[in-house]
């Protein structure tokens, strides 16, 4: 999983209310036994016409959105069915954090274990992003998450909170299981030790 320390880039308005993994993701791209080709399908339906073009007026199409790192999003983002291929897919095409007010909560769950930050902002904060990403006021923005910081450009910046635990693991850049193997010594003295004290489980 890649390490998540300080990142800036490109920030593309997506502020509908409700977007949910199925538009994220559309059903025919859950056919595959692995994660390849995932990045075709994000946001399939809005992102292609039906010959099979690009949509020009699609948000992630559009020249100054184009290859954003970023995504300011509306509420309840990432509703819906639980399909982790939501999430793999955002990352595939180069997606690496979420702003928004609330999100669905798997959808939320799955982002942490797969090593996309999302960020839950209080409404004001939300709304004047919203508003500068939109305007084009807005077009790139740093996240510092040591420093728990988004910076805005010419002197701007909004401070959020994170779980202390969800924190350490993308910096580390740990999944749930790289964080258990951090563990191993420990976990292997307890075998030990508990092997000796009831040695009829062995």
């Amino acid at each position: 999983m890649k390490a998540f320390g300080i990142e800036s880039g490109k920030i593309a308005p997506m502020l509908a209310a409700n977007i949910d993994t199925d538009v994220i993701m559309p059903k025919q791209f859950l056919k595959g036994i692995d994660r390849k080709g995932l990045g075709k399908g994000v946001f399939f339906d809005q992102r292609f016409l039906p010959n099979g073009d690009l949509n020009p007026e699609f948000v992630l199409n559009r020249p100054q959105w184009n290859g954003a790192k970023f995504l300011a999003v509306g509420p309840n983002f990432g509703c819906g069915s639980s399909r982790e291929h939501a999430v793999w897919g955002l990352k595939q095409i180069g997606i690496r954090a979420v702003l928004g007010t609330s999100f669905g909560g798997i959808f939320f769950d799955n982002c942490q274990r797969n090593g996309l930050l999302v960020l839950e902002l209080e409404s004001s904060l939300m709304l004047q992003l919203g508003e500068g990403v939109s305007s084009g006021r807005i077009k790139e923005i740093e996240i510092d998450l040591p420093s728990q910081k988004i910076n805005l450009g010419e002197g701007e910046g909004i401070d959020f909170d994170i779980d202390s635990i969800r924190k350490e693991s993308l910096i580390q850049g740990l999944d749930v299981i790289g964080g258990t193997m951090k563990l191993m010594d420990s976990i292997q003295k307890f075998e030990r030790r508990h092997l000796m004290e009831n040695p009829w489980l062995a």
